[in-house]
């Protein structure tokens, strides 16, 4: 690893396909757990 090697900063379609993913991770996450809960009450 040089001081002269560029920043491996991955290109803008790649940074916001992986926050799409990580949001859609999350509702996700939280669908699951409210069909558990509402599961669970019945």
């Amino acid at each position: 690893m040089l001081w002269s090697d560029p920043e491996n900063e991955p290109p803008k379609e790649l940074r916001d396909m992986q926050e799409m993913l990580r949001r859609l991770g999350l509702f996700l996450a939280l669908a699951m757990l409210l069909a558990m809960l509402v599961l669970g009450t019945k």
